[in-house]
């Protein structure tokens, strides 16, 4: 979801840098900060290539890649990336003619993760940079008509493919976390809406929602320097585009979400925003029939996380259920992460410390029958949007 994305994540500097909170209204302009296709609304129909581009106009957003390389029965590696941009409250106050001409426009974040199973390490890299909106600028931008995100040495693109499909090439280097990683993503299914044909409810109000869709069981190559040694791996992953202007309802502290490919060709989607007591205050999903087929979203009720076991991370502090069993109508299933250490430290971009990891589902006789990713916010302080 990045009730995701976020996977979305380590929102809470971001007030720092130009706030995310309760939303003040937009200028409804035709530029690039304020389009009104942007507009985060129900009965909006999602159009492609467009919305697989940037939304300048609505506060937050991310693109967000995950998956695991080698085969499902024995992965080797998992993998995290995610770009965000967010449209500071101070770039509505320059709009106004309230700031100085200084005041950022949009922020762009980016976090990378490799989880190496068989080391037991977990390694990760961010980046942040201040974009003015214009789509030229070389070194950093996020453009509107289709997925083209630049931060320094960073990238993702969405490429169309001859047979309708596409394919998604990612790059980047973080030798100060000693690896490299060049990816591939091309799909294998069609794009599948979340919520109400993308408008996804992340709580009571109707503006307490998103614009998401998911691309789930996309074929994967990757080629990876890991300290100084050069792999190239086949895998599957997950790729979830999200934009909003709130997500938080009144009283939420963060969210737990899950992304699974499940390994006869379906995608089960689940989430939960929760409270200051760890309660349930909204919750929501989706499952996808092998091969594309029909799509069930779920009601708030029909879901439930039950926590089994936490990890204290020894960084934080911390406390992270990282065994669980989730109700859905699919049924109940366990979830288990494969590392427990998978903890993210971003406070040198979003501010936030969250979980992020390769997890598997497994069905009541403890059968592996799906591999993705599990994401915790708000468990080391309160998410605060604003």
């Amino acid at each position: 979801m990045h009730p995701s994305r976020r996977r979305w994540l380590g929102l809470g500097a971001w007030a720092g840098l130009g706030g995310l909170g309760a939303v003040a209204p937009r200028p409804a302009t035709a530029g690039p900060d304020g389009p009104d296709d942007d507009r985060i609304q129900p009965g909006r129909p999602l159009r492609f290539a467009r919305d697989h581009g940037a939304h300048p106009g609505a506060r937050t957003e991310w693109w967000y890649a995950t998956g695991w390389l080698g085969p499902a029965a024995a992965p080797r590696l998992g993998f995290q990336l995610t770009f965000f941009r967010s449209r500071p409250a101070a770039a509505d106050a320059a709009s106004a003619g309230l700031q100085g001409r200084f005041a950022p426009r949009q922020w762009l974040f980016a976090h990378a993760a490799i989880t190496d199973l068989a080391a037991g390490r977990h390694r990760h890299a961010q980046r942040l940079s201040r974009w003015s909106g214009d789509e030229a600028l070389p070194e950093a931008h996020a453009r509107r008509a289709d997925t083209a995100l630049v931060l320094g040495p960073w990238r993702l693109q969405r490429q169309p493919l001859p047979d309708g499909g596409s394919h998604y090439l990612a790059r980047l280097a973080a030798p100060e976390a000693g690896f490299t990683l060049a990816l591939q993503l091309r799909s294998t299914q069609p794009l599948l809406l979340q919520g109400d044909a993308g408008f996804s409810r992340k709580g009571p109000l109707p503006s307490q929602a998103s614009h998401y869709y998911s691309q789930p069981q996309l074929a994967v190559q990757a080629e990876l320097q890991l300290d100084g040694q050069r792999l190239a791996l086949p895998g599957t992953g997950w790729l979830d585009h999200e934009w909003s202007d709130e997500l938080l309802a009144p009283g939420a502290t963060g969210w737990d979400w899950i992304g699974i490919n499940l390994l006869d060709g379906g995608a089960l989607t689940a989430f939960q925003l929760r409270d200051s007591a760890q309660r349930a205050l909204w919750a929501g999903g989706s499952h996808r029939a092998a091969g594309g087929g029909p799509v069930r979203s779920f009601a708030p009720q029909e879901l439930r996380f039950e926590p089994l076991q936490e990890w204290t991370s020894p960084q934080t502090g911390a406390r992270y259920p990282v065994r669980w069993r989730v109700h859905t109508p699919l049924g109940t299933h366990e979830l288990r992460a494969l590392l427990d250490a998978q903890e993210l430290d971003s406070r040198g971009s979003t501010g936030a410390i969250y979980w992020e990891g390769l997890a598997e589902l497994l069905d009541q006789r403890q059968r592996r029958v799906g591999l993705g990713y599990l994401e915790m916010t708000g468990r080391s302080a309160p998410l605060k949007l604003g």
